[in-house]
């Protein structure tokens, strides 16, 4: 009598085939036309939303964000990604006050990382964190959340330590 197991000679091959066809994809992922290593990476999908940061010098600035929510949404986080728009970001929802640690790793672009505590207040900045780094950028303290610009986005919008983050995650929507 035959089990719903495959037999071993039916495993191997089944095996070969996936290692095979595995194989193929991923020369044709890694290598094909413009897609680089970008197309390696799967992309989750993020819920989107706006945030605006007011600053203490005066003025507001509003941004449309993706949120990643869980574990493997802060994994990826903007991993691959060759662009961001210039008013966009991605806000890292840690949903408890904590010491966090970020890091570039596959990340093609510049960033400014912007760490923020339960009031929605800016604790501390890094700029222009560079791309593919795996040097450790920690926040220097518990934060809720953390909030990804385009490098240089701190520096030409005049943001600081003491700065204002309005959403809702913070208890202050728009």
């Amino acid at each position: 009598m035959r089990s719903n197991l495959k037999t071993k000679r039916e495993a191997r091959l089944s095996r070969r085939w996936f290692v095979a066809a595995g194989a193929a994809s991923g020369a044709v992922l890694l290598f094909g036309a413009g897609s680089g290593p970008a197309a390696a990476q799967a992309q989750l999908d993020f819920e989107r939303d706006t945030l605006k940061i007011v600053k203490r010098a005066g003025g507001r600035v509003v941004f449309d964000i993706e949120i990643a929510r869980t574990g493997e949404q802060r994994a990826q986080g903007l991993m691959f990604r060759p662009s961001l728009p210039a008013d966009a970001g991605m806000l890292f929802d840690y949903r408890r006050v904590q010491p966090v640690t970020m890091w570039m790793k596959n990340t093609m672009i510049p960033l400014d990382i912007l760490f923020i505590d339960e009031d929605g207040i800016i604790t501390h900045i890094v700029e222009r964190a560079v791309p593919y780094s795996l040097k450790p950028l920690p926040s220097r303290g518990p934060v809720r959340a953390v909030l990804e610009l385009n490098g240089g986005t701190v520096a030409k919008q005049g943001f600081r330590v003491g700065d204002r983050v309005r959403h809702a995650l913070f208890g202050t929507g728009s």
